[in-house]
């Protein structure tokens, strides 16, 4: 299927197996690209809609400014590029994923330019792509990695660049080989940070816990499960977790783009009691229609794609 995909570059179309760089570009080879991974769903309204997608280019924007880096278009531009990619590609729900790179061959680990090139994918994972299967109901196991989160004061993590994301990877595999599928990762400090490519949460005494900001992404994600919990009447708490809460709490899951909630059953040797757990239900349940443009509360979450 991603032979018949369409790629917005820099304002103009083309096809998926044309939109290629050399592997001696800067972007590839020293991992200078920014991205943003965004969803979109089949709404109530009939059309398809993107997820947040003005915070997202806001993040992009961010993501650059962190690291000199000048986006070719403006925000409402990069708006209407991921629309019209996923009306161009025919879907009703799916995942964009927009990249920031340098096309150009360096050696020098400085960029060639600031003026980055952009580029916008849309697709429909369950057809598109093999190993990326979720069942909420199964959930996942979860091991705490020996690597550490990186450390704000080494890089700015505040930026969502491709050189950040080896961290994730190798703490990934390491709890794999003690046969765990996903990993969660400390901080320098000792405390809970987030998962690979995840937000981590805990439920303990009916109050949803997660790691503050500062030493973990400021994923939208987790500020939409906030902001759902506390329109539901869940009681939050942003701070300092030790990673012995991980023993104690109710449930725990992990929340990223594509799947919203990933219930973790197992953590280390430890059983989960319920897998989905109940908050995680109720957070679930409720963010799907969100995305559905069911909630009228959260309507403003939702980018319309023109028919």
């Amino acid at each position: 299927m991603l032979d018949e995909r369409q790629v917005w570059i820099n304002g103009d179309f083309v096809p998926w197996n044309q939109a290629t760089v050399h592997m001696m570009c800067h972007s590839f080879a020293r991992g200078s690209t920014i991205f943003e991974v965004i969803s979109f769903y089949a709404t109530a309204a009939g059309g398809p809609a993107v997820f947040r997608l003005h915070e997202h280019i806001a993040r992009l924007e961010r993501s650059a400014a962190h690291l000199a880096m000048e986006l070719p278009g403006d925000h409402e531009a990069l708006c209407r590029a991921v629309a019209e990619t996923v009306h161009r590609n025919r879907l009703a729900q799916g995942t964009v994923k927009l990249v920031g790179y340098y096309p150009q061959v360096a050696l020098d680990i400085q960029p060639p330019q600031k003026r980055l090139d952009v580029a916008v994918f849309a697709l429909d994972p369950s057809r598109d792509l093999a190993g990326l299967e979720f069942s909420f109901e199964r959930g996942t196991t979860a091991g705490i990695a020996r690597w550490r989160k990186l450390d704000p004061q080494s890089v700015p993590i505040e930026a969502k660049a491709a050189a950040n994301y080896l961290n994730g990877m190798v703490a990934k595999l390491d709890v794999q080989k003690r046969g765990f599928e996903d990993a969660i990762l400390l901080d320098t400090q000792g405390f809970i940070a987030e998962g690979a490519t995840e937000s981590v949460f805990l439920v303990k005494e009916g109050r949803l816990l997660t790691p503050s900001l500062g030493t973990v992404l400021d994923s939208i994600t987790r500020r939409s499960i906030l902001q759902v919990a506390r329109h539901l009447g869940i009681e939050t708490f942003e701070g300092r977790l030790r990673p012995e809460l991980l023993f104690a709490a109710q449930e725990i899951f992990f929340a990223n783009t594509p799947f919203k909630v990933i219930p973790v059953r197992r953590i280390e040797e430890r059983a989960m009691p319920a897998v989905p757990g109940p908050v995680q239900l109720k957070l679930a349940g409720f963010l799907g229609r969100v995305a559905r443009g069911e909630e009228e509360a959260f309507k403003e979450w939702l980018y319309p794609v023109a028919a």
